[in-house]
């Protein structure tokens, strides 16, 4: 028998308990875990957690049998958001080892997903043993069909798969009846490429951060909220006048590479991404002035960074534009070269006086929260 309290945990990391069935998590307790397994029960009987919180209410009525002193909650993450819902299964499992008391934990899953959430439990209470509980099913076609039409039926799932797929056949018709197979094809590898890129890199992640600051920015009343808008609507029109220029300096004949197309991208967009982190960054210095001052340093020295960044590519795209040949563009190569050279000069200075700029606010700041010590004193 394990000494101290056991905590029989189910883990339900997409929070299908409060997508589907309403139930505000952690459940504390046999009592409101079988409630929430009755009201998930009922609201999808097909869902893979119901099973799991009942095999752990199981665990729990055979241990608490033999006599062990056991606790038994289910606690939830998010359905869309998964850092926001490891977080919240976090601080949800620290509230529920606090109230029960708990020593050590049996962990209860309904897959490998929830799995990856093995090393924020353990830094909470130690696991003593995990069931991954699996439902059966038949081995046929037609149930091979409905385990499929279930997963694709998830909004989550869905929005992965469709979406990219969708966009990538809407825009090879498109570009077909435009007359222009080849670029169909350079549409559809560039769209998925991108989405797996969006992907790969966490984008997602990124924009849903600006998504959730966006929101906030409106519902607190910051000034940000106007200049987050603006930079969207950049963002927006800096992409689409980035594919134009891709159109326009298309070469059928297939020579230029992916690197000159990416250039010829880049000096159709910077034009408008350039503004676009400006106005974001001027947005970002006003809120934190107004009201986290003692961060103003941090933030300062984003508009020079941006304005640095974005005159090195600009720089750097029209002069392997024109070092790869590519017709009826506007600029000669002894131009080019010479605007990468003043554009490099022009980003590094933004970058020097970026710094500088930041050593000075930091100084100030500094200096006035001395001036507030000694004041209180």
């Amino acid at each position: 028998m394990t000494l101290g309290r056991t905590l029989v945990l189910s883990v339900d990391r997409d929070d299908d308990i409060g997508w589907k069935a309403q139930v505000e998590s952690p459940c504390i307790g046999r009592a409101a875990c079988l409630r929430a397994a009755n009201t998930l029960a009922l609201a999808d009987p097909e869902d893979s957690d119901v099973n799991a919180i009942f095999s752990a209410i199981k665990i729990y009525d055979e241990l608490t049998a033999k006599g062990e002193d056991t606790a038994i909650a289910v606690v939830a993450g998010n359905h869309l958001h998964m850092i926001e819902g490891d977080r919240r299964i976090a601080a949800s499992l620290e509230k529920v080892v606090i109230e029960t008391q708990a020593t050590n934990c049996i962990l209860v899953t309904d897959g490998a997903e929830d799995e990856y959430v093995i090393p924020i439990i353990q830094s909470k209470i130690p696991v003593s043993s995990i069931r991954r509980v699996i439902v059966n099913q038949m081995p046929n076609l037609e149930g091979t069909y409905y385990i499929l039409k279930k997963f694709f039926d998830d909004p989550k799932i869905s929005r992965m798969v469709f979406i990219p797929i969708g966009l990538a056949m809407l825009l090879y018709a498109i570009a077909y009846l435009a007359g222009s197979p080849g670029i169909a094809t350079i549409i559809v590898v560039g769209v998925i490429g991108c989405y797996l890129l969006y992907k790969g890199l966490g984008f997602d992640e990124l924009f849903h951060g600006i998504w959730d600051a966006l929101k906030l920015s409106l519902s607190r009343g910051r000034f940000s909220f106007v200049t987050y808008t603006t930079t969207i609507l950049l963002i927006i029109i800096g992409f689409t006048v980035g594919f134009i220029n891709i159109l326009k300096y298309y070469s059928s004949d297939g020579s230029l590479g992916l690197v000159t197309y990416l250039m010829t991208f880049l000096f159709g967009a910077l034009g408008w991404l350039i503004p676009a982190g400006l106005v974001l960054s001027v947005g970002v210095i006003i809120d934190v002035y107004n009201n986290e001052r003692e961060n103003l340093g941090k933030v300062i020295v984003f508009p020079f960074f941006v304005t640095a960044i974005g005159l090195i590519l600009y720089g750097a795209s029209i002069f392997l534009i024109t070092m790869n040949g590519v017709p009826d563009f506007p600029l000669s190569t002894d131009t080019t070269s010479k605007y990468i050279l003043w554009s490099t000069i022009g980003g590094i200075v933004a970058a020097i006086a970026g710094v500088i700029t930041q050593f000075f606010v930091n100084k100030k700041i500094a200096e006035l929260r001395k001036q507030e010590i000694i004041e209180v004193m």
